[in-house]
C-alpha cells in the first residue's frame, strides 16, 4: 500500500469517527445549550411536555410547534438570578417526585388528561390561601411551576403566531374613520 492511499484512508476514518456519534443518536428531541442551569436532555424534554400541556395543539399550533419550550429554557437560563435558578432545579426534582408519587409514572409517560390533572392539582395548591398569619415562603415546586407557566404564557402571547393570527397587533392604536355619522354621537 502506498503512503498516499494510507493517508487518504486515515483521513476518511478520522472524519467518519467524528461524524458517527451524531448519526447514532436515536433521540429526535432538540437540546439547548444552557450556560447557567445544568439540565439533562430528559429534563428539557420534561419542560417541553409541561409547556405543551399548558398550550396544547388543537386547531391552533401548540407550544412545541411555536418553539415555546426553547424560549422558556433560555429565559430561565439567562434572566433569573442564581438563587432562583437553584430553586428551579430543586423544583424540577420535586416535580418529578410529585408526579411519580401521584401516578407511579414519569410525566412524559402520562396521558394528556393525566398531565392536565397533575398541573391542575399544582395550580390549586399554589392558589390556596394560607391560614397562617406569617407569610410562608413558596416551595421550590411552586416556584418551578409558576416560572414555567408564566414564561410559557409570555412566550405564547408575544409569539409571531399570536400577534398575527389571534390578537392582531396594530402598530398605531385606533383607526382614523373618515365617515362617522352625527346621529351616532351621544349628547352630554
Amino acid at each position: 500500500m502506498n503512503r498516499r492511499s494510507l493517508i487518504k484512508n486515515l483521513v476518511w476514518l478520522i472524519g467518519a469517527s467524528a461524524f458517527a456519534p451524531s448519526c447514532l443518536n436515536s433521540s429526535n428531541q432538540k437540546t439547548i445549550g444552557l450556560k447557567n442551569i445544568a439540565l439533562e436532555t430528559d429534563d428539557q424534554i420534561l419542560i417541553s411536555e409541561i409547556c405543551e400541556t399548558l398550550i396544547p395543539k388543537t386547531d391552533t399550533p401548540g407550544a412545541k410547534d411555536l418553539n415555546l419550550p426553547e424560549f422558556v429554557l433560555k429565559m430561565l437560563d439567562e434572566t433569573l438570578p442564581k438563587s432562583d435558578q437553584k430553586n428551579i432545579i430543586l423544583g424540577l426534582k420535586d416535580f418529578k417526585a410529585f408526579v411519580l408519587k401521584k401516578s407511579g409514572k414519569s410525566y412524559t409517560d402520562l396521558e394528556p388528561k393525566e398531565k392536565e390533572a397533575i398541573l391542575l392539582e399544582l395550580e390549586t395548591k399554589r392558589n390556596k390561601p394560607a391560614a397562617a398569619e406569617k407569610p410562608i415562603p413558596e416551595s421550590p415546586l411552586s416556584l418551578f411551576y409558576s416560572a414555567i407557566k408564566s414564561q410559557t404564557l409570555f412566550a405564547y402571547t408575544t409569539s409571531q403566531y399570536f400577534m398575527t393570527k389571534v390578537n392582531i397587533y396594530e402598530l398605531v392604536p385606533g383607526r382614523y374613520k373618515v365617515h362617522f355619522p352625527i346621529k351616532n354621537l351621544k349628547t352630554v
